[in-house]
C-alpha cells in the first residue's frame, strides 16, 4: 500500500504561516520541531486527515515560488463536509476568498489564496449515487 504522506509548501516564515493555517483556516498543528541552522519541521493538517502540509521555509532561489508553485492556478484541494460553515469561519477569520461559492458538478466550491497567494479550493464534494 502507498499514500500521498506530505505536501511540501513553502513559506516565508514559520510562525505567520502557522498562524494562518491553524489560526484562521482551522489546522491542526501536528509537528513543530527544530532540526537546527534555523529550520523546523512544521506539519499542519485538517483535523481527522491523514494528509498534511510540511510548511517548508523557503531559502536563497526558492523564495521567488512563495505563493507560485502551481503558477496562477489552484494547487490545493481542501475538502469539507460542510461547505457553509468552513466557509463562513474562514472568511471571518479573514482569509481571503477570490470568488463567491459556487455549485459545480462536482460539488460547491469556491476559491482561496492563503497568506502568499497560494490557491486553494475548498470543496464539499458532491454526493455520489
Amino acid at each position: 500500500m502507498q499514500r500521498l504522506a506530505l505536501t511540501a509548501l513553502l513559506v516565508a516564515d514559520y510562525d505567520e504561516a502557522i498562524d494562518f493555517y491553524v489560526g484562521k483556516v482551522g489546522f491542526d498543528l501536528a509537528e513543530d520541531t527544530d532540526i537546527g541552522g534555523g529550520k523546523r519541521w512544521v506539519v499542519v493538517r485538517p483535523p481527522g486527515s491523514e494528509g498534511a502540509l510540511l510548511l517548508a521555509k523557503a531559502v536563497d532561489g526558492q523564495t521567488s515560488r512563495i505563493g507560485d508553485q502551481a503558477g496562477d492556478r489552484v494547487f490545493l484541494f481542501l475538502h469539507t463536509n460542510d461547505f457553509a460553515g468552513d466557509h463562513a469561519r474562514m472568511s471571518a477569520a479573514g482569509v481571503r476568498f477570490l470568488e463567491e461559492p459556487r455549485h459545480e458538478p462536482y460539488g460547491v466550491v469556491a476559491v482561496f489564496e492563503d497568506l502568499y497567494g497560494t490557491r486553494w479550493d475548498l470543496i464539499q464534494p458532491a454526493a455520489r449515487a
